[in-house]
């Protein structure tokens, strides 16, 4: 039988991102008729919300009071559990992982938006960040990323990296509501994380000239505050005189976010830079169509099933949000090709190739 130890921290709590992802992945590798071949063994600083069978999966809950779940709780209570313990093989779905282990690893590295662009990050969480990516990238046997994009990027300021790589995008969760749909709304929405890069003041200010003869129109914006240098979006909405029809919500609900993308009419995501954007492909599954910047991982990924903006052009992205919310059939022929499109992104698959990968760096 092949132990596989995961780091599971990012599971607890509000689980956005990477804890989002080794979800997706977790259910579906406990699910496999030949799950007796295999035991994960879940590494967390607390107990894990993910019910799983207990004959696939066990979970260890390690560190002391205070000890957090960042680097100090990766490099110290993890490093120790896994040194102790030895699995066949260790995968890190979040970037970083012990260091001075001799147990195989494997890492996903989504992106490295904190190599390339290293100004939007605070200094010391950039150094840290830039310093444990690398180590994690150099000890892997293994490393998955979401896009042909962040292969070229990790290939380009991780040199050594080479065959290492393998490109397993992720899947896409249709956020659905039980029982009729509600009507769609003069709404335009954004989900992530917001950082300086996703260029939430431009979004703003584009829906400001959008909105302007649109007085029933509202801006949702869906996500933690990570802005670095810090951003005062509250300000800046009110600045353009749609701070009472701007709304911020740091965290929502997995109902409330599909009600969200039920009630929406267009979805925004002006990023200029990711490993990958997962939201706009939930937005796709529920009916939405996205304007998102013209960027190569962009182009990638949505293909022919969004609206493009050129970076900076604010006023191609209030035009873009003005057509869509003034004509609702506008976005028919985006939707029309969103299911060709999301076809090509299965958490089935994911977790097939991604388990795959895994184990053929498992020590025996």
């Amino acid at each position: 039988m092949i132990r596989i130890g995961v780091d599971a921290r990012e599971l607890l709590g509000s689980a956005t991102g990477v804890g989002r992802y080794l979800g997706e992945l977790l259910k579906r590798w406990a699910a496999r008729p030949d799950r007796e071949r295999r035991r994960f063994v879940l590494y967390a600083p607390g107990p894990v919300p993910l019910d799983l069978p207990p004959d696939a999966a066990e979970i260890r809950v390690i560190g002391g009071k205070g000890s957090g779940r960042g680097t100090w709780w990766e490099q110290t209570s993890l490093g120790h559990a896994i040194r102790s313990d030895r699995p066949n093989v260790f995968f890190a779905p979040g970037y970083t992982a012990p260091l001075g282990t001799t147990v195989p690893l494997a890492v996903t590295i989504h992106d490295i938006s904190f190599v390339a662009h290293p100004e939007w990050f605070r200094a010391g969480e950039g150094l840290r960040r830039r310093w444990l990516t690398r180590r994690a990238a150099a000890s892997a046997s293994v490393i998955f990323t979401d896009s042909e994009f962040s292969k070229r990027e990790l290939e380009t300021h991780f040199r050594t990296v080479g065959a290492r790589i393998r490109v397993v995008a992720p899947g896409v969760t249709p956020r659905t509501l039980p029982g009729p749909a509600p009507r769609r709304e003069p709404l335009v929405l954004f989900v992530g994380s917001l950082f300086n890069r996703r260029r939430l003041p431009d979004l703003i200010e584009a829906f400001a000239r959008a909105a302007s003869a649109l007085p029933d129109s509202r801006l949702v914006i869906v996500g933690d505050d990570r802005t670095w240098p810090p951003q005062d979006l509250e300000r800046i909405a009110a600045h353009h005189g749609v701070g009472g029809r701007t709304r911020f919500m740091s965290y929502v609900a997995d109902e409330e976010l599909a009600d969200l993308y039920a009630r929406a009419r267009v979805f925004a995501f002006l990023s200029e830079y990711e490993g990958f954007g997962l939201t706009p492909l939930e937005a796709l599954a529920a009916g939405v169509p996205p304007v998102v910047l013209d960027t190569p991982v962009a182009r990638e990924v949505y293909r022919d099933a969004a609206v493009f903006v050129p970076a900076g052009d604010i006023g191609a992205a209030a035009d873009a949000l003005r057509e869509l919310l003034i004509n609702p059939q506008a976005a028919a022929p985006i939707v029309a090709r969103a299911p060709a499109l999301l076809r090509q992104y299965s958490w089935d698959d994911a977790a097939e190739r991604t388990l795959a990968g895994i184990e053929s760096v498992a020590r025996s």
